[in-house]
């Protein structure tokens, strides 16, 4: 583990939304990959690392990832309105309040990532004394992702989400994976003041980069070397896509 044994450790997942595009009634999550939830993937990898705490937020038909992994050491949190990533972050502060760890938050429809790649993560974010960091990766098209704007040092500046991005930051190839190691107490005092100032009124769990910037906390990102095991579901051929990734894997 890498010196990671004696941290504390809690994750966040978010799993709360109903993913439209994917043409199913299902939680996104929920949609299976190689017969298994998406969702699966991701609660299996943070059990793999020992993470001690996971909380699962989630809200689209809640009922059917709440029965399917009832017996699965999963604490459950509510959104019931979707507000954006930095609102559902939220709904899990009153369940780790007094915790002053690390939180790693993730998406639940990122499938294929692995263990030693959130190590490498969290590793980097102590090394660095970091109070955020990134996961990012290079994609040879950044398409819809939100892109890295970072100085010389690493060091993040901003993170633009496509929509607000201007056409010289839509050159940038580096992009936010939805992958996160913040301080826990950096994390919702952050959090705090993001406001819904955007094209989407949405709470971006993104802004608070910028805050914790503002305020002069050192905010880094850590590429990943493969971008694969980073990519998402927002279609039924996304997740087809990630089929054959993941069967060339076990193959």
């Amino acid at each position: 583990m890498h010196g990671l044994e004696q941290e504390k450790i809690a994750a966040v997942v978010l799993a709360a939304g109903r993913g439209v595009r994917m043409k199913s009634d299902l939680p996104k999550v929920f949609n299976p990959l190689a017969g298994q939830p998406l969702l699966a993937y991701v609660i299996s990898t943070l059990k793999e690392m020992g993470v001690g705490r996971i909380l699962a937020v989630v809200g689209h038909k809640k009922e059917l990832i709440v029965n399917y992994f009832k017996d699965g050491g999963v604490t459950f949190v509510e959104q019931a309105e979707q507000f954006g990533t930095g609102h559902a972050v939220l709904q899990a502060e009153p369940y780790l309040s007094g915790f002053l760890g690390k939180v790693l938050v993730l998406a639940g429809d990122v499938p294929l990532l692995r263990a030693e790649t959130l190590k490498n993560l969290m590793n980097f974010h102590n090394q660095h004394h970091a109070v955020a960091t990134v996961l990012t990766a290079e994609l040879p098209d950044a398409g819809n992702y939100g892109r890295i704007v970072r100085n010389q040092e690493g060091l993040i500046l901003k993170i633009v989400e496509k929509k607000d991005a201007t056409p010289e930051e839509l050159k940038i190839k580096e992009i936010n994976t939805g992958t996160f190691c913040f301080n826990s107490r950096f994390l919702f005092s952050a959090l705090a003041e993001v406001k819904a100032e955007n094209a989407q009124r949405e709470y971006y769990l993104t802004d608070t980069i910028e805050i914790l910037r503002k305020q002069g906390q050192p905010v880094f990102a850590y590429l990943t070397q493969n971008y694969r095991e980073t990519l998402g579901v927002n279609t039924p051929e996304e997740l087809k896509q990630l089929e054959e990734i993941f069967r060339q894997k076990i193959a």
